[in-house]
């Protein structure tokens, strides 16, 4: 990979060869079944190469420079928050929704449903927790909050649907990174400022941790949970640097916030009446707008300029027809957008730093998003089905059948099968009540889950040369049982082919 080099200072150097320490160990005991020592093979005076040459000092190092996944190990592991082992923080997978009716209120539009559903679409993003908070958008009238542990039908049913009743309101699927599976570090977090309370969604993992929760602790506030997402909201109640009149500036917080954490993050935030939409400068988390219309006109096409019913903002477009909404637009890199009941506009828009080039997370399109979404003008099927093509044309095989790992390798196996002109078949049958494999916390619960998600078809298996498409391989856990499978099943080769 290309780039400026990096220069540890040694506290970090020492962390990141503990890391590579504990990976090659899991490595050999996986592979080998025995205890190792990788000390045996790599001594603490090896050079370990990173993004190209060495560079002369550490200060030459400039954040922004850094891939993400890279600083969430080091920066993690100097807050004491990584555990080594746990890869769970080279992910930032989690679905944000927020909704506002148009209009008068009390709105007739069910706010808290339509958040619901919009979770329910984002499920994929997030199985370990859920929750909504909504308001009457009033001063004198406290958020309805909701939260739980487990997907959006065991913690949301018509008891507390019920009492989640309001005009606007934001809410969450998670699925951790920094902090733990846990009931308190549920979503959105919601703090009670001398302003009022403040309602926040997050999905990305900050890069910075360590320095920005230094910092809001020597202000003086407390921080209850390891979440990046709690310091994100504690930061946003900070004083911007150049003070406030008559009241807070929370598109000036906001941005005082852009500048200290750059990224990774896409964030949904209620105040009072209206709720602001956040997308770092880099882009690395996707976020979009869309607005709720008649249901009677929700099908037809762009000319009718119908008044719309209310606004929502989700980091998919997938659930939008499912609620009666349209797909309007992207929120920009760096943008702020608010939403009132008037409407959505633009306040601001943070630049990077040194025109440095948009990052956003090449994850998004070939695992985290559902095929329907649509990231950069693009839909993820789309984008998918060509990446086949192109691997096709890449790199052919003879085969007789080509297949792939449901779902998110499907697109791409069919833009395989039509260039390579070799036949799509299914191999594989899968469990769809069992989670995604990759979204589940712990190591042990991934490779149960391979085994329970996956069964063989036989008869389109047995004797056959296969080209199997995957979207990517993280860990590793998933695709080894699934080859094995496949040979047990009765399959002559499998040939793995990785877009």
């Amino acid at each position: 990979m290309k780039g400026r080099g990096l220069s540890f200072s040694t506290p970090e150097m020492y962390n990141l060869h503990m890391f590579v320490m504990n990976k090659l160990r899991e490595f050999w005991t996986d592979i080998f079944c025995k205890e190792a020592n990788p000390a045996d093979y790599l001594s603490r005076n090896e050079t370990i190469s990173l993004l190209g040459e060495e560079a002369p000092t550490t200060a030459e190092v400039n954040l922004s420079d850094v891939p993400t996944d890279l600083l969430d190990i080091l920066t993690r592991m100097s807050c004491d928050q990584f555990v080594p082992g746990d890869e769970t923080g080279l992910t930032h997978e989690c679905g944000v929704f927020g909704c506002i009716a148009a209009g008068e209120w009390p709105t007739q539009i069910d706010v808290s449903q339509v958040i619901c559903l919009g979770l329910v679409a984002l499920q994929h993003r997030g199985q370990e927790s859920a929750g909504i908070v909504t308001s009457d958008g009033t001063d004198n009238k406290p958020f309805r909050v909701h939260k739980g542990m487990g997907m959006i039908n065991n913690v949301f049913n018509d008891e507390a649907m019920k009492k989640l009743k309001g005009n606007l309101g934001i809410g969450h699927t998670r699925y951790s990174t920094s902090a733990a599976s846990e009931e308190v570090n549920c979503q959105p977090f919601v703090v009670h400022t001398a302003h009022g309370a403040l309602a926040v969604a997050h999905n990305g993992e900050l890069v910075n941790c360590g320095s920005l929760r230094k910092m809001v602790l020597g202000r003086g506030v407390g921080l209850s949970t390891h979440s990046d997402s709690e310091l994100i909201t504690q930061a946003l109640c900070l004083n911007p640097p150049d003070g406030e009149v008559d009241g807070p500036d929370w598109p000036a917080r906001i941005k005082h916030l852009m500048h200290l954490a750059p990224l990774s993050y896409s964030l949904v935030i209620m105040q009072k009446d209206r709720i602001y939409g956040v997308r770092d400068p880099y882009g690395n988390r996707p976020l979009c707008i869309g607005k709720i219309v008649p249901i009677q006109i929700a099908g037809v096409g762009d000319s009718l300029q119908e008044s719309p019913e209310g606004w929502v903002i989700s980091s998919e477009s997938c659930g939008f027809l499912s609620i009666g909404a349209r797909y309007l637009r992207e929120v920009r890199p760096g943008e702020i957008v608010e939403m009132t009941r008037e409407g959505i506009k633009t306040i601001s828009i943070v630049e990077r730093p040194n025109a440095k080039p948009q990052a956003f997370c090449i994850f998004e399109y070939v695992y985290f998003a559902r095929s329907d979404s649509i990231f950069e003008g693009q839909m993820v099927y789309s984008v998918r089905m060509q990446c086949g093509r192109v691997l096709a044309k890449e790199s052919w095989v003879d085969a007789d059948i080509v297949s792939s790992v449901p779902e998110s390798g499907t697109a791409a196996a069919h833009g395989f099968s039509r260039e390579s002109q070799i036949p799509f078949a299914e191999v594989l049958c899968k469990n769809r009540y069992v989670g995604r494999t990759f979204i589940q916390p712990s190591t042990r619960l991934r490779q149960l889950g391979v085994a329970k998600k996956f069964g063989a078809l036989s008869e389109n298996v047995k004797g056959k040369k296969l080209v199997l498409i995957d979207d990517s391989i993280v860990r590793g856990n998933t695709i080894g049982p699934i080859i094995k499978l496949l040979r047990d099943a009765g399959a002559k080769e499998v040939c793995l082919q990785v877009f």
